[in-house]
């Protein structure tokens, strides 16, 4: 519930820029459109006064990238993708260092368009000489989220190198479910003993149902390739626990959420009952 609430509030509006900073370097336009863009406080971002604020924000500087990004924002969380598109593009072309994270993540996550999330993603990497940030709902660097498109374009190799860079540096973010993704990544290449170090690593961060879900496939895909019979069904054994594990805590309600979208790699109750079907018919066959 305090994960949903975050995720809500985060995506919300992005931080009213600090309006003083556009006075002591003399743009005064700027600095009277963002003292306007404080009226919107205590307005609903679909009010009609909210969306008449911004216009008036607008006409006294149309290159305010701040408030197209806020007024694009009720047209993202509606399903007008189309009027919310061309909003960013303007919030975009006039502050880009500021608004592609935001742009790429969007693209990402609500409308799975990877290769302009990756386009978004690699150009704020040219753009900046520091850290690029983290996504808008704060679970996600943004290197691994350009990782997670790349995967699903079906670069995993690419995807992995993103990810075992980000997670080698001294200092780095890991997400909630960072080592998950990069299992994952590891078991579509067919590497099970690399995606099942992944997995145990992302147990340590944050467990839930995927991780064992996941477990449980590199398992069962071991013991199919195993010329010892033994191992074989040892490993059958150890993926049906997994498979078992993950349905708990999945009913428990441990398991990937976003308050907008699926996240990638989220499995569903179904799924895991499938596979424990499949398993346990072998098992008596």
């Amino acid at each position: 519930m305090l994960l949903f609430t975050f995720l809500m509030s985060a995506l919300t509006a992005h931080s009213q820029p600090n309006c003083l900073v556009f006075k002591e370097q003399g743009q005064m336009k700027r600095y009277q459109a963002c003292e306007k863009s404080k009226a919107l406080k205590g307005h609903y971002q679909f009010s009609r006064e909210f969306q008449e604020i911004l216009d008036e924000v607008l006409e006294i500087d149309s290159t305010f990238a701040y408030a197209y990004r806020a007024k694009s924002v009720a047209y993202l969380k509606s399903g007008d993708f189309i009027q919310w598109k061309k909003l960013m593009d303007q919030a975009v072309k006039y502050d880009p260092q500021g608004m592609l994270g935001y742009r790429g993540w969007c693209r990402y996550q609500f409308f799975r368009d990877y290769s302009g999330a990756i386009a978004d993603l690699e150009q704020l990497t040219r753009l900046v000489n520091h850290d690029i940030g983290y996504s808008v709902t704060g679970e996600y660097h943004l290197k691994v989220a350009l990782a997670i498109c790349y995967g699903a374009l079906g670069e995993q190799r690419k995807a992995i190198e993103l990810i075992t860079e980000h997670l080698k540096k001294e200092k780095h973010f890991i997400g909630l479910y960072d080592y998950l993704h990069l299992a994952v990544l590891h078991l579509e290449l067919g590497e099970y003993n690399a995606s099942i170090q992944a997995l145990k690593k992302q147990i340590g961060e944050f467990d839930l149902a995927e991780v064992h879900y996941y477990l449980g496939l590199n398992y069962r895909q071991l013991s199919r390739i195993r010329a010892d019979q033994e191992k074989a069904r040892q490993e059958k054994e150890l993926a049906l626990n997994e498979f078992l594990r993950a349905r708990d805590l999945y009913e428990k309600g441990n398991r990937m959420r976003d308050g907008y979208s699926h996240p990638m790699h989220k499995i569903f109750l179904a799924e895991i009952e499938n596979e424990i079907t499949l398993l346990t018919v072998q098992e008596d066959g």
